[in-house]
């Protein structure tokens, strides 16, 4: 298991100081239910936006 997970996505409320992510899970998919190739076919469904 990765021991740092980086996240630039600075509005989302797992989103921590040095570009780290906060969240106890990440869940990670890909586009459609195809199976990915790329990082760009992928999307990081662990994201909530700030309140």
């Amino acid at each position: 298991m990765a021991k740092d997970v980086l996240c630039e996505v600075r509005n989302c409320k797992h989103w921590g100081e040095g570009n780290n992510c906060n969240a106890d899970r990440i869940f990670v998919v890909s586009h459609e239910g195809n199976q990915a190739s790329q990082s760009e076919e992928t999307d990081c469904k662990t994201f909530e936006p700030q309140v």
